[in-house]
């Protein structure tokens, strides 16, 4: 790397370990290789912050250029299998460690295509903050499917360029200087939601660009880890919102939590068909996708009801 600050600094979060004590680096290799064969990349820096990950050293031989940033932080070293909290303290820290004046997010299961770091950079010429882009599945397998629109539906190409009130921390990038302005909200645990939510209101918005493209290949993936997952993340996301609900707002969504699972399959729908690309795959999924939204829907419920917070 050129001496002095890299212009961009990219985050790998390790997802895998939702639902295990130990996270696995089976899908980690694929995106440093994707990484280390991009196109006419600025200088670039690479953190995977970790805690309780099985290969990690044999990857550290493999790419000696990464920084794999060992997190002790007790809010890792207490976390218990069936949460997902950890992977926002997680990104937090090797947010803190990213010294680029671009800071981009990505997951170990994305595959970003070969001008993904030149696109960024070439989009952050614009005066936005957070610069987001399209996530598609790599992976044609019905599971895969089912689960890369539960996630990732909004994401999917041809993604519409312009403003947007939301991007993915699955393939999203920052102006340091605007994270920075906001430090406090995400210095101990990132959330995109609420960090992305202060820039916009701060004034500092939000475009989507569809050169920014990552390709999602989640591998050994089966229905019933899918659906504790769906149940979990479904959760951890009602917890975040739940405290800024008062308690009635909170019984309030908790009761109307049974109609997400239809209210979420229309909107999938919807832009499968708008974006006219995988709208037979969508068809073909619907009933994973029943199971599975409904998993998120439960997760929902009982995120609102539980006491206390995050």
């Amino acid at each position: 790397m050129p001496p002095g600050d890299p212009v961009l600094s990219v985050v790998v979060a390790i997802i895998s370990d939702t639902m295990t004590a130990r996270a696995q680096t089976d899908d980690l290799a694929g995106c440093l290789v994707a990484l280390q064969r991009q196109v006419e990349a600025p200088s670039t820096e690479i953190i995977v912050p970790n805690a309780n990950a099985d290969g990690i050293d044999a990857l550290a031989r493999r790419f000696p250029e990464v920084r794999f940033l060992h997190v002790a932080d007790p809010a890792v070293a207490r976390r218990k299998p069936g949460s997902r909290e950890h992977h926002d303290v997680l990104r937090a820290h090797g947010l803190a460690a990213a010294r680029g004046t671009i800071v981009a997010l990505l997951e170990d299961q994305g595959r970003p295509e070969p001008r993904w770091c030149a696109s960024i950079v070439a989009a952050h010429r614009a005066d936005a903050a957070v610069i987001g882009g399209a996530i598609d599945n790599g992976i044609d397998r019905l599971l895969n499917w089912a689960v890369y629109f539960c996630d990732f539906a909004k994401y999917q190409s041809p993604l519409p360029a312009g403003p947007s009130p939301s991007a993915s921390d699955a393939n999203t990038s920052y102006k340091r200087v605007a994270l920075e302005s906001v430090r406090a909200l995400w210095e101990t645990s990132f959330r995109e939601v609420v960090v992305n939510g202060a820039l916009v209101a701060a004034g500092k918005g939000i475009l989507l660009s569809p050169d920014i493209v990552v390709q999602q290949q989640r591998s050994g993936l089966d229905l019933r880890a899918a659906l504790a997952e769906r149940f979990v993340w479904g959760r951890s996301y009602a917890a975040t919102r739940r405290a800024l609900l008062s308690r009635p707002q909170r019984l309030l969504y908790a009761l109307l939590s049974p109609l997400l699972p239809p209210l979420m399959l229309w909107r999938m729908a919807a832009l499968a068909w708008q974006r006219g690309r995988h709208f037979g795959k969508f068809v073909t999924a619907i009933p994973l996708l029943v199971l599975l939204t409904c998993g998120w829907s439960a997760g929902e419920c009982v995120g609102y009801l539980s006491p206390g917070g995050r």
